[in-house]
């Protein structure tokens, strides 16, 4: 179900506000009514996706003191003003200051939905314009990039975006080979602390009996095999951010020592009665779900919703085929750098092999098959090549559908190759500029994404 437009309405006349209030709910907007201003501000935030509609003269705080205050948090939310006969001079005064527009009591319902209707838009884009410069920023800044241009992955850039320079730990939930370690990678690198250690740990691949020592490090003589003092994975991202892969493969013992480490940020060596203060970050990834795991008690339930403050789903490939184009080029495109071999652009055919294919590696899979690709050229193996598709299988595309995904990774193939250049994939593709713009807007293809 779509998501309504918000508004918050402000006006101390119940009948007046019961009245607006249904000729916006008619309309399809979300209405959040109240009848002064206390509390309203704890409604809003910088990317809260509303606007607000406000009487000027309310009882205690006036709807001109609340613009300022909204104003604060962020000037470019729509503030529409109520106003009297005698409010017109102080409603101008208030556009000058930024107020999105003023409504003179009495007011009919078609005028007044008009201004409300084009404030809301002009919120959806502003939102778009500021989620869109943010995106580029950081797609262009150097370090690890996630490629792709399906719903899923926006809304994962989106995420990583408004958490990456919190302090906060973070738990990433993804199956195996999605990129669970690139997008913990991607989120130290857009931090503060991306001038310190970035040190990654795989819970699952270091053996229980010395799992302890990893991670807490340990003193001379702490045990028999301790000839010289160690510094552990904590104590050595001190000051920077820790990758705690397959966390679900964490001894039982170890996940209490860890939850006391993250709750006091203070570690102590084996063999050592110090205590070392840490100013770390907490990256945690896992293939499972492990609020399940808490609940069978198989994982400490406590140490679940400590990791847990934000949580970051990645899309498998399945999920996401459309960006297989993208994602084989860029592959392709690092293996014949790595390997300094030239590979041929992929056929129609194969390329059709490759959105068919179910992906159980995901993207590790697919880079994988991209670097023997570039390696061995045609005779590489496609095993998924000879699956026999079911006929009556209902997630098998339509022809149009076929069709449409099929022109999108042509379009798409060449402005990666023309580096964005509409010059350039017009005229390799034999399109008009009209056709190739049209084109690329039923797609949701930017030009500038591909430079």
């Amino acid at each position: 179900m779509p998501q309504l437009d918000q508004v918050i309405l402000i006006d101390d006349e119940p009948s007046v506000r019961m009245a607006i209030s249904q000729t916006l709910q008619l309309e399809d907007f979300e209405v959040n009514e109240f009848s002064n201003a206390q509390g309203v501000i704890e409604q809003i935030s910088i990317d809260w996706s509303g606007i607000i509609v406000s009487d000027i003269n309310l009882p205690g705080k006036s709807g001109l003191v609340l613009f300022d205050e909204v104003k604060k948090i962020d000037p470019e939310i729509p503030f529409i003003l109520i106003t009297g006969h005698g409010d017109i001079g102080m409603a101008v005064s208030s556009i000058r200051e930024g107020a999105y527009d003023f409504i003179e009591k009495p007011f009919s319902n078609e005028d007044f939905l008009d201004v409300v209707r084009r404030a809301s838009e002009k919120r959806k884009l502003t939102l778009e314009n500021r989620n869109l410069r943010l995106e580029l920023a950081a797609q262009n800044a150097p370090g690890p990039r996630i490629i792709g241009n399906t719903p899923g992955i926006h809304r994962l850039r989106q995420a990583l975006l408004h958490v990456a320079d919190t302090g906060a730990d973070i738990l990433v939930q993804g199956e195996t080979g999605t990129g669970k370690e690139l997008v913990a990678r991607y989120i130290h690198e857009h931090s503060s602390r991306r001038g310190n250690s970035f040190v990654a740990i795989n819970c699952g691949a270091v053996p229980d009996s010395i799992m302890e020592s990893e991670l807490f490090g340990h003193e001379k003589g702490a045990f028999t095999d301790a000839k010289s003092q160690r510094i552990g994975k904590l104590e050595h991202a001190n000051g920077g951010t820790l990758f705690l892969d397959e966390i679900e493969s964490m001894p039982m013992s170890m996940q209490i020592r860890l939850l006391r480490v993250l709750e006091e940020r203070r570690v102590e060596r084996l063999g050592s009665n110090k205590a070392i203060d840490l100013d770390l970050r907490i990256l945690a990834a896992t293939k499972v779900d492990l609020k399940q795991l808490s609940e069978s008690g198989t994982f400490r339930e406590d140490l679940y919703y400590r990791l847990n403050v934000v949580r970051v789903d990645i899309p498998s490939l399945r999920e996401r085929t459309e960006d297989i184009p993208l994602l084989w080029q860029h592959f392709c495109l690092v293996a014949t750098a790595q390997y300094k071999r030239e590979s041929e652009p992929l056929s129609a055919a194969r390329m059709s092999s490759l959105l068919s294919y179910e992906w159980p590696g995901n993207v590790r899979e697919l880079r994988n098959l991209a670097e023997r690709y570039v390696l061995m050229g045609e005779a590489g193996s496609f095993e998924f090549d000879q699956i026999i598709i079911n006929e009556n299988n209902p997630g098998v595309m339509t022809l149009p559908e076929q069709v449409e995904r099929f022109e999108k990774t042509l379009i798409e193939q060449e402005l990666l190759r023309q580096k964005g250049s509409i010059k350039s994939t017009m005229e390799s593709l034999g399109l008009p500029r009209k056709t190739l713009y049209d084109k690329m807007r039923k797609y949701d293809l930017d030009k500038d994404f591909y430079k």
